[in-house]
């Protein structure tokens, strides 16, 4: 089980949280900010972290769960992300936030995997976005002619 998912930058900004432990706010905010002080200025052969593109995924989780799986969840996320964004890069994520976490939401839930299958989780991505495009009202398809008399 996850507890907690940071995405955070090469400077230590934060671009991405997701918690499934209840905490309170101060508690994340001092976690966060512990995590972030320990992981980046380790050397990538001492981390047992993902150094990806310039962003780093944080994933905690408890001392009896496979370290293995929780990368492979990691590189299945990012999966998604590039297969959405394509090539994705942190300002995707900056400026795409909710559907970011859409995504992450879509393939994992309460700290566990939901949808293994990369083709569901992105046709379901695919779905909501259709459903978020506008469509046009019957009144916005109607045309006018507008004659002018002098």
């Amino acid at each position: 089980v996850v507890h907690f998912i940071l995405l955070f930058s090469r400077q230590g900004k934060l671009r991405l949280q997701k918690w499934y432990a209840t905490l309170p706010d101060k508690e994340r905010t001092k976690i966060t900010r512990e995590i972030i002080q320990i992981i980046l200025p380790r050397g990538h052969r001492t981390s047992k972290f993902v150094d990806w593109k310039d962003l780093y995924f944080c994933c905690a989780v408890e001392n009896q769960d496979n370290e293995l799986l929780t990368l492979q969840i990691v590189h299945r996320y990012v999966e998604l992300l590039d297969k959405y964004f394509g090539n994705v890069c942190g300002l995707d994520i900056i400026f795409n936030f909710e559907k970011a976490y859409f995504i992450l939401d879509e393939f994992f839930i309460g700290g566990e995997i939901q949808e293994t299958s990369k083709k569901s989780a992105v046709k379901a991505i695919e779905n909501s976005d259709m459903l978020q495009e506008p469509v046009k009202s019957q009144e916005d398809r109607k045309t006018y002619t507008v004659l002018f008399f002098f």
